[in-house]
């Protein structure tokens, strides 16, 4: 699994134990985490919540009176690097 992947089930377990159910995705240039945020969520449980988002690289709140509360944290993916930094085109 990917540091990334690794990142995102670090995150992901820290929100099913706060009680959150979670989701994680991979994609080509990151791995996601979504959890469902109940309206009775304690001042406690939003704190471990913050903390556990706040290794993510960015995350955001999805709020909306159809769907709920919805939270995703993204944990982006190393970009690979190569000796052709330049491209083939690039002269010297």
């Amino acid at each position: 699994m990917p540091a990334s992947g690794v990142s995102a089930a670090a995150i992901a377990a820290r929100l099913s134990a706060v009680g959150l159910p979670t989701r994680v995705e991979e994609h080509a240039r990151f791995t996601s985490v979504e959890a469902e945020v109940p309206e009775s969520l304690s001042a406690e449980a939003w704190t471990e919540v913050l903390a556990a988002l706040a290794e993510a690289d960015r995350f955001g709140l999805l709020a909306s009176c159809l769907n709920g509360r919805t939270l995703r944290a993204v944990v982006d993916k190393p970009v690979p690097t190569t000796g052709d930094v330049g491209g083939p085109s690039h002269q010297r």
